[in-house]
């Protein structure tokens, strides 16, 4: 009995700690199987990488050295396809577990060769409780988005970008990811993969990081793209833009209104698909139980198989 009562007080007090906020430290776990993109440091990095753990997730910051982390599916179940998975956090911190290990797993078990990408990050205090003040800053709500043809918006006016992180400099994040591909492309024949069917796919800032790459990068030729809710600000859009699968939840916070950079693929005639979800907030990396955005993981596998990505 006393056994039984251990046992059940020690499954609560782990329940508890996963579904708590609270900022707790975390020892760095070994990552046998990264390989360092050898893109350089961050200039200016006052703390080296440090690991912490909220909500039951691992996640890392002052992350200054790259690395490509491949997840390869069961011998003989691998069909050619490839996604490169980038965590989200702001470009402050990444969340490893929610956003990557486990995204990358579950694509490997659909035969799909997944590399988790640890890019390089903006610094952040080297005291935990430093961070953790940060984190817990007041930040007042995001203004709504004005509805097009409003008073509050010239007819002739085109929507505006309302991500705070649209502005900022992600010279080291793309580097990162072209280097990333790069390496792929490299080992192709060793990792038996086939170079036309290499997509990306990221979650929150990974999702600004793959739509910057898609935009921006001169090097990397995705094949297709997976923006998880990431921002909906309107972009212009490559006339060879790949297809894009794009989804995220009313109720999260960059959703806000907006519909920008699906109307752009749109008007592009580039191929998108769009799952605008009820409930599921923000990082629910392959969903929560209990809300609607739970399957979209799902759907993401049945619109690869239709376009023929698999």
């Amino acid at each position: 009995m006393k056994k039984l009562l251990f046992a059940l007080l020690t499954g609560l007090a782990f329940s508890t700690i996963a579904q708590d906020g609270t900022i707790y430290p975390l020892e760095a776990p070994k990552e046998p199987n990264a390989i360092p993109l050898n893109t350089g440091s961050v200039k200016d990095q006052p703390a080296p990488e440090t690991w912490f753990k909220q909500w039951g997730d691992p996640m890392a910051r002052n992350i200054s050295k790259a690395t490509l982390t491949p997840f390869f599916p069961e011998k003989g179940k691998a069909n050619g396809a490839v996604v490169i998975v980038a965590p989200g956090g702001g470009y402050r911190w990444l969340s490893m577990g929610n956003e990557g290990w486990e995204v990358a797993e579950a694509l490997a078990k659909k035969g799909i060769t997944a590399f988790v990408l640890k890019y390089r990050l903006f610094p952040t205090a080297e005291k935990l409780e430093d961070f953790t003040a940060w984190m817990n800053r007041p930040r007042p709500a995001p203004a709504p988005a004005p509805a097009p043809g409003s008073a509050s918006q010239k007819t002739d006016e085109a929507p505006k970008n309302t991500n705070p992180m649209a502005q900022m400099d992600l010279s080291n994040q793309l580097e990162d990811a072209e280097a990333a591909y790069a390496m792929i492309v490299k080992n192709a024949t060793t990792w038996g993969i086939d170079t036309k069917r290499i997509g990306m796919i990221g979650f929150s800032a990974g999702a600004g990081l793959t739509m910057h790459a898609t935009l921006n990068s001169k090097t990397m030729k995705l094949a297709f793209i997976g923006p998880i809710y990431g921002g909906m600000g309107p972009v212009k859009v490559p006339a060879d833009a790949p297809p894009m699968f794009n989804v995220i939840a009313s109720d999260d916070f960059l959703f806000n209104s907006q519909f920008g950079v699906i109307d752009s693929w749109f008007k592009a005639k580039r191929p998108v698909e769009f799952h605008l979800y009820q409930n599921g907030g923000h990082g629910f990396g392959l969903g929560n139980p209990n809300r609607t955005s739970n399957k979209w993981f799902d759907a993401f596998i049945h619109w690869l198989e239709v376009n023929k990505f698999m």
